[in-house]
């Protein structure tokens, strides 16, 4: 490789923070202009009707409980594929759930609706799935008779899923994109666990997942702070899954910061806030809430990138409560407190980052950093992406105390030769395509 000269490395350096200029592709940028707050409103205002949605409640009456819920989504996932050309299709997927002595005290039959839009690169193994859940609750988690508007938890990341779909089904994109809404995310994260356990089982090349949980209010229960320009993405560092066979070498290279989820986060606030105007995707480090849980959990434990999308400011007054006015406080999930151009800036984010995704090429392969020499330079080489039409390569740097990254160097090469040590940056790599869609990067291994 051609030696890389003082002056070059000044001026590499100088501009390692400056702002990269990365363009949208314009066909995102009309699917993010398509998203509708009516029309998110109008599923949110089906979805309240059905009285209860507890998983638990009546699966027999076509217009009250969970069992017409789900049948009220899988019609509305037909009807987008009508416009899909064959490629989407959608289900129940279900399995019989048996007492579990907690918050099941009977059988029941679990459904998720599953609508797939199929790749059309038959090469292209790659899965993209995004996901809300369609069940709520009432103050008692097992209470399956009384109203429940469940506007919020969860309406809101069911009406995102659905659309997403709505408008994604009319286009076409290489890799495979899964739109789901889980049953039993109230009862223990039920469906997602199926979801997930049977991924991992049939060997489903699932490289994100967005969860999306209470992403439709503005405000809190204990301030009068009101804010719709701020989304939270939780996402873990350390891997749940295989720690113990990964912990030796994460800790030797500093990785703490840098798992499956994490570098998933990192690109949902990059590409969030390419597309969508107004609105910071805020990072948080750690998997999800004090006390809570989220389906992107047992997706992470089996190995997957997964993350929990949530509003900034989440109004305790509105969620697990029964409907009813104590001491001047309106407590329920109902749909007045609901802020749809919040939901659909939140919706748009979803739909670039699964765009921008499925779009761009797959991940380079068997990236590695050189490690043979004590050097004040830094040389990284990787295989070729297995699938997609690849423009070349974004290398990303960033400080080892920086949360996102702040560099993107475009070369058309497998290889490459930086004036950085590699004792003091973070390095990644990133597949782009002729339309700037990227990858998600990939930090390399250690090379010799």
């Amino acid at each position: 490789m051609k030696k890389i000269s003082i002056a070059v490395l000044v001026l590499f350096h100088s501009t390692l923070f400056a702002q990269t200029t990365v363009q949208r592709d314009p066909e995102i940028e009309q699917m993010v202009k398509e998203v509708s707050a009516d029309s998110i409103q109008s599923y949110i205002k089906s979805l309240v009707a059905f009285g209860t949605r507890n998983t638990l409640s009546t699966q027999k009456d076509p217009k009250r409980g969970i069992g017409a819920a789900r049948n009220w989504i899988l019609s509305r996932f037909n009807q987008f594929a009508k416009n899909s050309g064959g490629r989407l299709t959608a289900i129940i997927d279900t399995t019989t759930y048996a007492p579990d002595g907690k918050r099941v005290d009977t059988a029941i039959n679990l459904g998720n609706v599953v609508a797939t839009l199929k790749g059309t690169d038959p090469n292209d193994k790659r899965i993209f799935l995004v996901s809300g859940h369609m069940d709520n609750m009432r103050t008692s988690v097992m209470d399956r008779t009384g109203d429940a508007p469940g506007a919020n938890d969860d309406g809101s990341g069911t009406a995102a899923v659905m659309e997403c779909a709505r408008i994604m089904s009319g286009h076409s994109f290489p890799a495979t994109i899964i739109f789901i809404t889980v049953a039993g995310e109230e009862q223990g994260l039920l469906g997602a666990t199926f979801m997930a356990n049977k991924a991992k089982k049939e060997n489903w090349n699932i490289e994100a997942v967005l969860n999306n949980d209470i992403m439709g209010s503005n405000n809190s229960s204990e301030t009068n702070i009101i804010d719709n320009t701020r989304i939270r993405v939780f996402s873990e560092g350390l891997p749940a899954y295989e720690l113990d066979k990964n912990g030796k070498m994460i800790r030797q290279l500093g990785l703490e910061n840098d798992g499956k989820a994490r570098q998933l986060a990192r690109y949902v606030k990059e590409v969030g806030e390419r597309y969508v105007d107004n609105l910071n995707v805020v990072m948080v480090y750690r998997n999800d809430r004090f006390l809570r849980g989220g389906d992107h959990t047992p997706y992470v434990e089996n190995g997957f990138a997964a993350v929990r999308i949530t509003e900034m400011n989440e109004n305790y007054y509105h969620q697990h409560q029964n409907v009813r006015k104590e001491n001047g406080i309106q407590y329920g999930d109902l749909m007045e407190f609901m802020d749809f151009e919040y939901l659909r800036k939140n919706t748009a984010m979803n739909l670039c980052n699964l765009a921008n995704l499925a779009k761009g090429p797959s991940m380079p392969q068997e990236v590695k950093v050189d490690v043979k020499n004590l050097t004040n330079y830094t040389i990284l080489n990787w295989k070729q992406s297995a699938s997609g039409k690849t423009k070349g390569y974004y290398v990303l740097v960033r400080e080892t105390t920086s949360p996102t990254w702040q560099k993107k160097i475009f070369t058309a090469d497998t290889n490459i030769k930086l004036p950085y040590s590699k004792d003091n940056y973070f390095f990644a790599v990133q597949s782009v395509s002729e339309n700037g869609n990227e990858s998600l990067p990939v930090v390399p291994a250690v090379g010799r």
